[in-house]
């Protein structure tokens, strides 16, 4: 059973509609409770930094979110759950859950040819290994929406990059935790298979 965590960020119905279709037995809950016990995470969200972490906090979901990974329960953040598992966010200039220590920074001004937020399909390079990117392949293509990306303090901790006017990190874990920049659950058949192999994730 997959917990999709509900903080009133959004998208959740996409995430619940790719484990469906995958057949993975989920469920949608903003309990603290339910959240601090689940066997598996997914962490999404689309929206703004500041309001999602003010939303985490006056729920309790950020103190249950911290017990889960500081238990070893595997997560996977998407989107705005990838950023905000970072110390602090440039966005609302809020501080973040501090799971993996770094800033998510905003997108410079990269000219006119390269708008911000950056939104739709960008390859996506792989740096180094992990279960989760498993039969990903290099040039394979991800949905992206945001003027914001993660970029953690240890190099390490970068799984995949994508390239926007520069390159940029979009894939970033350590240990029980991996997050992803990109939506994985509105990117198709790639998108999908890095679902599955989170749901079949083991540490």
């Amino acid at each position: 059973m997959i917990t999709i965590v509900d903080y009133k960020a959004g998208n959740l119905t996409s995430v619940r509609r790719a484990l469906d279709h995958l057949g993975i037995p989920n469920q949608i809950s903003s309990d603290p409770r339910i959240v601090r016990n689940a066997k598996r995470i997914i962490f999404p969200g689309v929206g703004h930094a500041a309001t999602a972490m003010r939303v985490l906090q006056e729920s309790g979901l950020d103190s249950a979110l911290k017990e889960a990974f500081y238990r070893g329960t595997p997560i996977l953040g998407i989107c705005i759950g990838c950023q905000i598992i970072l110390s602090h966010s440039e966005e609302g200039d809020t501080p973040g859950l501090d799971l993996i220590p770094g800033v998510c920074t905003h997108f410079q001004d990269r000219g006119a040819s390269l708008k911000i937020p950056h939104m739709g399909w960008n390859a996506v390079a792989i740096t180094q290994s992990h279960p989760i990117l498993r039969n990903i392949l290099p040039g394979d293509e991800f949905y992206f929406v945001h003027s914001y990306y993660p970029q953690p303090t240890d190099l390490t901790t970068i799984y995949a990059t994508s390239d926007y006017g520069e390159p940029f990190p979009v894939a970033i874990g350590s240990k029980n935790l991996f997050a992803v920049q990109f939506h994985a659950e509105k990117s198709g058949a790639i998108g999908l298979q890095l679902i599955k192999n989170f749901a079949g994730w083991n540490i």
